[in-house]
This record gives structure tokens, sequence and C-alpha cells, in this order.
């Protein structure tokens, strides 16, 4: 791969546009001339016509005649609900897709430089924009993410654990999950109240909504006491040590003595390198090792009881108040 393929922005851009103009959906549901795209997409012709003409060199669609476009397997993929959630421009799509020209502030000085393009930090930007930050739950949920996996373990079992407590849980899925492994457990979901608003269709669809409940706060407030377990999963990676450490001095000070803390996803094993990952240039997250998040959860009241990779790749991390 020579350097002029790897800084082609006409390829991604291309795609982030179709994916946005619905192209795919179109031509699944039978509109397959150039025009007709076009008028379906309610676009120009000649200026679609160069969009997809530059996918079709790079395999994405078949141009099986003149103006005539079709589906190949790369063009399916578009078709797949997280993709259409990443790429669509006007959604949370969008705001990854233009953050990304922000990479030389947060080089520079080691911050997010969103507020560059968007105005605002990211938080307060999906704050500001309701229908950015609906596409935004969607992606991080089961939409973007795909189905849950409720059947960690965590040490001594779960026979013990009553009520579970899954702070900045988005819209429920991964509470559904193990509600629904797990008859006797029940559940408590924490974020923000248009967040957790949308989770009842969840847990409906699990059949546990009769053991969740919800709460619609910021886990920077004090969270409901004296749970068993308290959650926190794909949350510490999203902020910098001083709000991470703020999230987990909240979680010490409901768990109390009794309860314990998992985290999951965020923390990498030592000696491994971390990726630079969207949410480093959202919003300043951090991927920490194990090292890091020791020091980090000893400074805001845990300890660090046992740690280890799940069989489904999540390296897991399990705490007590101090």
């Amino acid at each position: 791969m020579g350097i002029e393929e790897l800084t082609d922005l006409r390829t991604p851009w291309c795609v982030h546009v179709a994916v946005t103009l619905r192209i795919a959906e179109h031509i699944r549901d039978g509109v397959t001339s150039l025009a007709g795209l076009a008028e379906a997409a309610k676009c120009d012709e000649r200026a679609l016509g160069l969009v997809l003409r530059q996918l079709v060199g790079r395999g994405v669609f078949i141009e099986s005649a003149p103006g005539e476009f079709a589906l190949n397997d790369l063009a399916l993929e578009l078709l797949h609900p997280g993709a259409q959630l990443g790429l669509n421009l006007d959604g949370i799509g969008g705001r990854m897709a233009h953050a990304w020209a922000t990479l030389p502030t947060f080089v520079r000085t080691g911050k997010p430089g969103y507020t560059e393009v968007c105005g605002r930090p990211f938080w307060d930007d999906l704050e500001a924009h309701p229908e950015v930050a609906a596409s935004f739950d969607e992606l991080i949920g089961p939409g973007g993410h795909g189905d849950f996996n409720g059947a960690f373990e965590i040490s001594g079992g779960w026979d013990a654990i009553r009520t579970v407590v899954d702070v900045g849980g988005g819209t429920g899925s991964m509470l559904a999950a193990i509600l629904k492994a797990r008859p006797h457990v029940t559940g408590i979901l924490v974020d923000l109240p248009r967040t957790v608003a949308r989770s009842g269709e969840i847990f409906r669809a699990a059949e546990v909504e009769g053991r969740a409940t919800t709460v619609g706060q910021s886990f920077f407030d004090p969270l409901p006491a004296g749970a068993d377990l308290y959650l926190l999963r794909g949350v510490l990676n999203d902020w910098p040590d001083a709000e991470a450490g703020v999230i987990l001095k909240r979680c010490a000070e409901a768990a109390g003595p009794a309860g314990r803390i998992v985290i999951l996803k965020g923390i990498r094993e030592n000696g491994t390198p971390e990726n630079l990952e969207i949410e480093v240039i959202l919003c300043g997250g951090k991927q920490r090792t194990l090292k890091e998040f020791i020091k980090l959860a000893g400074a805001n009241g845990m300890q660090v009881i046992s740690s280890g990779r799940q069989n489904f790749s999540f390296f897991t991390v399990e705490c007590v108040s101090e």
C-alpha cells in the first residue's frame, strides 16, 4: 500500500455520503438507476454519479450497466445498523467523522479539540442536540455494538448477588442481558434522563421489566446506595483521570464495605500499548493499564481484588471499597 492510498480522503467521505443518503437501502428496495437514486435521495444526479463511481472503483457497489448500480458484498455491509449509525453524517457518525479533523490539537496538547468543530465539548454537544444524542445511544447499544453478553463471571459467583446497579448503562441492554441470565437478580439502570427513558422497550423485549428500574441522573452525583454490585461497562474509558476518579468515588460511596464494583472494558493488561480510539478524540478518554487503574482506584477509595480476561475478550477488574 502506497502513501497515496493511505492518504485518500475521497473514499471514506464517499462512503459516509452514500450511507447518509441511504443509497444502499434505495438499491435494495429496487431503485437502481442513477436518475432514480438521485431523485430518491433528493440530491444532484451528476454529483451522486461522481460519488458512486469513486466507490465502484474501490469495490463498493457495482455499475452493472452505464448509470445502473447494484449491491455487492461490501455495499451490503452498509445496510448493517451499526454501519449506518457510525457512518451517517446526520447523526453521531457525522460528529465522529468531523472530530478527526481535530487530531492535530490532541497531538499538540493532549486534550480533545472537539469544540473547534462543534462549538461545545462533546457531552455538552449531545445535551444540546437530542437527535444526535439518541443516535449515540443507539450506536453504543445493540444497534451498533450487537447483543451484549451478560454471562461474564465474577469472583465467588453470582449466587450472593441480589441487586446490580448499571452505572452509565445507556438504554439498558447490558443490564437486560444480566437479568435475563440470572432470574434471582434485580437491577437499577443509571444514566441521564433522556437515555433511561428509552430503556422500557429493551427491558420488555428481554422479559425483565418487572426486575428493572431506572434512575435518571448523572453518574457524577451520588448513586443509589446499598446494591451488591456496581457495573461500569465502557464508561471510564470515555473520561480523563479527574472525571473517572469522581465516577469511581461515587461507586465506592454507594457500594459501601459490603458491595463490589466491576469494570468491563476500558482497562488493558500491563505492557500492552494504548490504541488511538475515537473517545480520545471526542472527549479526552483514556484506555488505562491495570497498573494505572489500580493507582486511580486507590486514590478514590477502592481496592482491586481481582482482574483477568473474560472468555468474550473483555479485560475485567473487580474492586471493593477501602
